[in-house]
């Protein structure tokens, strides 16, 4: 049976947008009501799978390992709310230094995920934090909502599960 999904945008969406790279714990704030929103997803029956641009590994300002350690965390914030994350994808590169087909707004990380999890598109989301997000999703045929970055997707849950 396919899976309905919630994609979300790691930096602005699950965590604060800083202006900067954040690849350390103490750099890690969840955006309000991020949680509940998930909660809200989870409960209609929709998984919920991160997507994320993580340019900062190719310019060497972090490693793949400080983006696996933050994944951990956010996903034990979730666990400790009663949410799984199915999965993260990630792109490490950066478009000044490779041209790759995953950095959104390209759209292979939610075509490796869409293929891995068996996700059914038309009933799947993807809530972003900017127009390369949106474009992304739009690739590849799921609904695609972009929402100011750091602001609280609380209601959007709310409106979209009860479309």
């Amino acid at each position: 049976m396919k899976k309905k999904v919630v994609f979300l945008d790691r930096d602005g969406v699950i965590n604060i947008e800083r202006g900067e790279y954040t690849y350390r714990e103490e750099d890690f704030h969840l955006v309000p009501d991020i949680l509940s929103a998930a909660r809200i997803f989870s409960d209609a029956g929709y998984a919920i799978m991160i997507i994320s641009n993580q340019g900062g590994i190719s310019k060497g300002i972090y490693t793949k390992e400080d983006v696996l350690a933050l994944d951990n965390i956010i996903r034990d914030s979730f666990v400790q709310k009663g949410i799984n994350v199915l999965d993260s994808f990630y792109c490490p590169h950066y478009t000044d230094n490779e041209n790759c087909l995953c950095r959104k707004p390209k759209s292979l990380l939610l075509e490796r995920a869409i293929a891995k999890h068996d996700v059914d598109k038309n009933l799947s989301f993807f809530i972003g934090d900017s127009e390369r997000d949106k474009i992304a999703g739009e690739r590849v045929g799921v609904r695609s909502l972009k929402v100011l970055a750091n602001s609280s997707i609380l209601e959007i849950s709310k409106l979209l599960i009860n479309e």
